[in-house]
């Protein structure tokens, strides 16, 4: 893990979330994006709430 949790809006398909955890976590962004889809999947509405939620709280890169 690379330190702090940020938003990257440079890699970002939507809002930057998932760019982001893959820079914070340190995989690649095609695999965490699997990951967000299958957990919505499997969760429905929560995994899109903690989506936006994520992305209208955390920090930008900028």
């Amino acid at each position: 893990m690379n330190g702090r949790f940020v938003l990257n809006p440079a890699k970002a398909k939507v809002m930057g979330v998932c760019a982001g955890l893959s820079d914070w976590l340190g995989l690649d962004v095609l695999i965490v994006r699997l990951g967000v889809i299958a957990l919505t999947l499997m969760t429905g509405p929560i995994a899109i709430l903690f989506y936006i939620l994520t992305g209208w709280l955390a920090a930008d890169d900028r």
